[in-house]
């Protein structure tokens, strides 16, 4: 394919997943599950919450996406292609949920996506050790931070609950895939400096 269909492609996707068009090939974890009373003040906390893990899927597409076009193994390409698929499931089942609490996406997606896909080719372009140990660092990073959210969504709000529980689930595998294709351990202030830059995303994507 030409480097011009490459290009044509790409952007095609990044426009779809940023206007939120994914689609979610599984069923959503949230499905049979009676929606809650909860207060305003409870349902603005839990679309908060479900905005910042929104832009998190929105930055994890955009990372698959990049790493993917960058590598040069086929069997890497094809375990991000593996995970980008399961992510966009997280993002079809986040947008939906975010609908439901009469909430919105982040704002700043377009930025998000592009500053993401930026950091993911150049993790692909260090290598794939190294890009992979980017995935199993990011996966890690992102199942505490879900798990912390476990914790913070009101109780009564199993839906949102249900919905973080098997993103968390899948997290996990993710990182552990990457991990058995030959990931390297990253450096102290690379893993420092993705924690830092997390924060500033999820307090921004929280309210905006």
């Amino acid at each position: 394919m030409l480097a011009i269909d490459h290009l044509i492609l790409g952007l095609d996707r990044a426009l779809r997943v940023v206007n939120g068009q994914a689609r979610s090939r599984r069923d959503n974890p949230a499905q049979g599950i009676a929606e809650a009373n909860m207060s305003d003040e409870e349902k603005a906390h839990s679309a908060g919450l479900m905005r910042v893990n929104h832009v998190g899927e929105i930055c994890a597409q955009a990372l698959y996406d990049a790493q993917g076009a960058f590598t040069k193994t086929e069997d890497i390409r094809q375990q991000f292609q593996h995970s980008g698929i399961e992510e966009e499931d997280h993002l079809a089942w986040t947008a939906g949920r975010l609908k439901e609490l009469n909430s919105h996406t982040s704002l700043l997606n377009p930025l998000w996506y592009a500053g993401a896909y930026a950091v993911g080719a150049l993790a692909a372009k260090s290598g794939d050790k190294l890009s992979l140990g980017f995935v199993v660092e990011t996966e890690r990073q992102v199942e505490a931070h879900l798990a912390s959210h476990l914790d913070k969504l009101p109780v009564q709000d199993v839906r949102s609950r249900a919905i973080v529980e098997q993103m968390r689930v899948d997290e996990i595998a993710h990182g552990a895939a990457a991990q058995s294709l030959g990931a390297s351990e990253l450096p102290v202030p690379v893993r420092a400096g993705m924690k830092f830059m997390a924060k500033i995303m999820t307090a921004s994507a929280y309210y905006i």
